[in-house]
Formats: C-alpha cells, sequence, structure tokens
C-alpha cells in the first residue's frame, strides 16, 4: 500500500477536501455521489494548482526537508541496477552520514557519493541526520581519490543541513577535513557533477559540492545558513524567517539565475516526493547529458574549467 503523503503547513487548505473526499469515497457504494467525488478531486488539483503557483522562498525550504522527499540512497537505487557500497575512511570509523560507491550508467563505471538523512527517528540518529563528521569527509575524499585512480567520475548528491557541528566534530579537526575537501575536489582531472537534492547547507555541502557542473532540484536549496539561523543572527527570532529565506537567494531558481547552479532540474508537480520514479528519471537523464558533455574534455581541460568557474562565480556593483 503506497504511504500517504504528509501535507506541509502552507498545504492544509487541501486536507480537508482530502478529507471529504475520502470520506465519500466509503459512501459511493451505497448512495452514488460519483460526481460530487470528481467536483471535489477537481477542486483539490485546483487549490494545489494554485498553492504551487505561489510558493514562497520559506514554502520551499519546507519541501526541501519534507520527511517523505527521496534521500540519495532512493535515488541511486532508481536511477541504476548496479550498486556497490563502499565503507569507511581507513582511519577507524564509517561515518552512516556520508554514503559512496560505484553504479553504472549506460555501460560506465561511476563513482557516486551523498550526504544521506533517515526516514525516521531510528535511522536519523543512525546517519547522524545527514550531518557528516571529519571522518565522513575523509570517507568522502578517499573515494574521490579511488575514482580518480581508476579514471571514473564523480556524482555528488547532497540534501544536508550542514557539518555536524559537535564537540567531537570539532576537537577531530572539521574544518581542516572540510577544507581538504574543497581543495582536493578543485584538482581532480575526472568529471565532477554535483546535485543538490533537498537542503544544501553551508560548508558540510561545499564538500562534497566543488563541481564542474553543479545541479539543483527544482525544491531545493542552496545556502551558507538556514533562514532559522540567519533570522536568528539579523533580528534576535526565528519568527523571521521568511524574510531571511527570501534575501538569502536560496532556491534553485535564484541560484540559477545569479550564475551559481549550471541547470534547474524539474520535480513532479508537489515535489519530488509525491513521484520519486519521475524525479529520478529527471535527475538521471540531466546526469547523462553533463557526462557526456565533460568527457569530450582532457583532463587537464577538466580540472582548468572546474577552477575557472568558481573563480567567476558572483555578482557584485561597484559604488
Amino acid at each position: 500500500m503506497k504511504q500517504e503523503t504528509v501535507l506541509l503547513d502552507f498545504e492544509k487548505p487541501l486536507f480537508n477536501i482530502s478529507k471529504q473526499i475520502h470520506e465519500l469515497e466509503k459512501q459511493v457504494e451505497h448512495n452514488g455521489n460519483k460526481n460530487i467525488i470528481e467536483n471535489l478531486k477537481e477542486q483539490y488539483e485546483s487549490v494545489k494548482n494554485q498553492i504551487y503557483k505561489n510558493l514562497t522562498p520559506l514554502d520551499k525550504v519546507k519541501i526541501s526537508r519534507h520527511a517523505q522527499r527521496p534521500h540519495p540512497l532512493d535515488y541511486i537505487k532508481l536511477m541504476s541496477n548496479t550498486w556497490y557500497e563502499l565503507h569507511g575512511d581507513r582511519s577507524g570509523k564509517d561515518d552512516r552520514a556520508i554514503v559512496g560507491g560505484i553504479i553504472e550508467i549506460e555501460g560506465i563505471a561511476v563513482m557516486i557519493i551523498g550526504t544521506q538523512k533517515g526516514t525516521n527517528m531510528k535511522e536519523n540518529q543512525k546517519r547522524n541526520f545527514g550531518m557528516p563528521s571529519p571522518e565522513g569527509y575523509k570517507k568522502a575524499l578517499r573515494l574521490f581519490y579511488h575514482a580518480e585512480k581508476f579514471n571514473m567520475p564523480i556524482i555528488t548528491l547532497i540534501d544536508t543541513p550542514g557539518a555536524y557541528p559537535g564537540l567531537e566534530a570539532e576537537s577531530h579537526n572539521q574544518s581542516l577535513a572540510i577544507a581538504m575537501n574543497l581543495r582536493e575536489l578543485a584538482g581532480l582531472k575526472v568529471p565532477v557533477i554535483s546535485v543538490v537534492t533537498g537542503e544544501g547547507g553551508s560548508g558540510g555541502a561545499l564538500a562534497i559540492g566543488v563541481a564542474n557542473k553543479i545541479l539543483m532540484l527544482e525544491h531545493s536549496i542552496y545556502s551558507v545558513i538556514s533562514p532559522e539561523g540567519c533570522a536568528a543572527i539579523l533580528w534576535r527570532t526565528k519568527d523571521k524567517a521568511s524574510d531571511a529565506a527570501s534575501s538569502l537567494k536560496i532556491t534553485a531558481e535564484d541560484l540559477y539565475n545569479l550564475g551559481i547552479v549550471d541547470e534547474v532540474i524539474p520535480e513532479p508537480f508537489g515535489g519530488a516526493h509525491y513521484n520519486p520514479e519521475e524525479a529520478s528519471k529527471n535527475l538521471l537523464n540531466a546526469i547523462k547529458k553533463y557526462l557526456k558533455e565533460l568527457q569530450k574534455l582532457s583532463p587537464e581541460q577538466i580540472r582548468k574549467q572546474r577552477q575557472e568557474k568558481f573563480r567567476q562565480m558572483g555578482r557584485f556593483i561597484e559604488a
């Protein structure tokens, strides 16, 4: 049985209509309310269309964090029948907030690495809510080196609120682990494609996001800080999160217009959680396109293109 989609707060007008449809469907065999049900379903779609045509940046933040939104492992299993997971940082720990391994796309072996959240509380505790520790970034770095050694393209799937900010992570030199990844990713001579599939939070996201091509799913976000964190710093209250979300320019559309992102990948209507199969198909098609494009470049051209891409980022006005 398909799991019922959890509605977000801005989708609440849909709840009452959905409830009426469900109640009438149970009665339809007895008193024939098929016309009423069809009218309600049309009304449901009309309200849904209106909601999703007028999403605010904060609404998109909520969609990016939806509990039923597909995570990297979901996309990996839907995109390829081949999946060989690789574990550990070779220093004693396997951080489950980072997943990585080898998949096959059209006969090509590809290294794929992602930040993985859980689907329930137990799984989230195991995955540390998608917040990697230094060992997780060292694990990713080991897989980057492995991919370059065997000339495999790299795909990274980003869905994290940020790097883990705990005392243990800081004592294990979280900032150095992230910095190492930034430096080494910049110098790789194999193609790197990064896709923000949910939340792209702070340096914890960028640590696996220095890529030749940066893509975002339609309802994902990418930012140096969360809207709530920004509001708490600037206005001393989380009630201003909506203002912060608008000012930060964190949506896929905003970042595409700023030249940070190369492509916005469309999602099924309402978000990827409504149809993970369609979302995966769209994601795979985009990845195939850019893999084909990047494989025409020499190793040195690949490295140079990636470095130039980041040097050219930014929009500013001289006063």
